[in-house]
């Protein structure tokens, strides 16, 4: 686990049979992901675990996969290797979506200890204290509870997600995360507030809305516009973001949400193709021009609004015309940043059962000229904001005395940070755009 950073010192509690072992995890995939590891080192860091590294030895080694893709299901298989040949003896637990999706074949790997599904992820901490105790329990006979976090203490960030939401009922063509993640269910409100109220008072300064399909969030009378207000009603000095949204499931309170000095005017919203046929193939609930108006709306609200989003390249039957579309629209709505996925066969999916697969040289061509269309986008928004100020959250201050972190707009800066400390905010003058491909950010001076 990477430099793990602690807002505060924990409360001593009653330490657990692993008290003074070693824990490493690994995340792959989603934001969610990356929430529910920094919840689970909370749990095991007050409990007296010593959290390492990935790559230091360890007892207790967590990898949290992803099954989004085949490159996904290959990243998991290499890092469950590596932590099982790394740590000879350890007790390796797998746990994420490809322990729902292969889970009857990583049972049987003999380098696994245990194999725990998402909605018993929760439990992981006290599995391995049972097996340290010498009582073996199947994760099937845990509870099952997407919500069993804590407030996060222990992060790999400055930032800390809260979870809102788990599951989705859209069934894309493409998507196995029905499947993996199950059924849309939502958090109740007063949870919600009380987790935003404890990692507040952990220390954190930013807060990320999170969960697998948030826009669909619905307990009682609540809707996702409901639990969004209700965080930015809280008193403190802190932020909020969103996480990834799909565009089809708030309602017209959202936009004016983004008047609030405390949301950052940043969405990841995933559109997946710029071919109305395509998106329909793919069960989207939305047409290219319904996006191109939920886009104006934001920017009549802040002109200045940053869009990043996700595309697939190379879903089946995806012709020349069908591609000149998605890049016709990366350049229309000036995405600052496209996360591209070249299509994956997903067993148990409609589209797994479609004709017209199109070749992987032709995927990987697609998929290389969004990504070169994507840097000329970042560069061009960046540039948008040389000579004006950004209130940025420090992330980070290297050997050099240079601080880097985002502004609220989701750009990263560097600048120098003379007396400053990290997870404090700072307004910084935008001076040039530096760096290239994925390392492009604004430096700055600052106020």
């Amino acid at each position: 686990m990477d430099s793990v950073i602690s807002a505060k010192t924990p409360q001593s509690i009653t330490l657990s049979p692993g008290a003074g072992r070693k824990v490493a995890f690994k995340t792959l995939g989603c934001r969610l992901n990356q929430y529910e590891t920094d919840a689970l080192a909370t749990q095991f860091d007050l409990a007296g675990y010593q959290i390492v590294d990935f790559k230091d030895k360890a007892d207790i080694v967590v990898v949290n996969t992803c099954t989004v893709t085949n490159q996904s299901d290959q990243k998991s298989r290499n890092l469950i290797n590596q932590a099982a040949r790394n740590n000879k003896g350890a007790v390796v637990v797998v746990t994420g979506c490809m322990a729902n999706n292969h889970k009857e074949q990583l049972e049987s790997d003999q380098k696994v200890t245990y194999v725990v599904e998402n909605n018993r992820k929760g439990n992981i901490r006290d599995l391995v204290d049972a097996h340290l105790k010498g009582e073996i329990i199947h994760p099937s006979d845990t509870s099952g509870d997407v919500f069993r976090y804590s407030a996060v203490d222990k992060s790999l960030h400055t930032r800390s997600a809260i979870k809102i939401q788990d599951g989705c009922d859209n069934y894309c063509t493409f998507c196995i995360i029905p499947t993996v993640r199950g059924r849309a269910v939502s958090r109740p409100l007063p949870q919600i507030l009380e987790n935003v109220k404890q990692t507040l008072d952990n220390g954190f300064k930013e807060l990320v809305i999170t969960g697998v399909n948030i826009g669909r969030y619905r307990w009682e009378d609540k809707t996702f516009e409901d639990v969004v207000e209700a965080i930015l009603n809280i008193p403190g000095d802190f932020r909020v973001r969103i996480s990834s949204l799909e565009p089809d499931g708030f309602g017209e309170r959202f936009y004016n949400l983004f008047k609030h000095p405390r949301l950052a005017p940043h969405l990841h919203l995933c559109l997946q193709s710029g071919s109305d046929s395509v998106l329909l193939r793919m069960r989207r609930m939305y047409s290219l021009k319904t996006f191109a108006s939920i886009l104006e709306r934001f920017r009549k609200v802040r002109p200045d609004f940053n869009f990043t989003t996700d595309m697939i390249v190379g879903f089946p039957g995806e012709t020349v015309e069908d591609f000149q579309e998605s890049m016709d629209a990366v350049k229309r709505f000036q995405f600052s940043h496209v996360h591209t996925f070249k299509y994956s066969v997903r067993q148990g999916t409609r589209a797994e059962r479609m004709e017209n697969q199109v070749p992987e040289k032709i995927k990987t061509s697609r998929s290389a000229a969004i990504r070169e269309l994507s840097e000329k986008n970042q560069k061009k928004y960046y540039t948008r904001f040389v000579g004006q100020k950004e209130r940025v959250l420090i992330e980070k201050i290297d050997k050099n005395g240079f601080a880097t972190g985002y502004g609220e707009h989701y750009i990263p800066f560097r600048f120098k940070a003379d007396g400053m400390e990290k997870n404090t905010f700072q307004t910084v003058r935008a001076i040039r755009v530096e760096g290239e491909g994925d390392k492009v950010r604004l430096f700055g001076e600052p106020e």
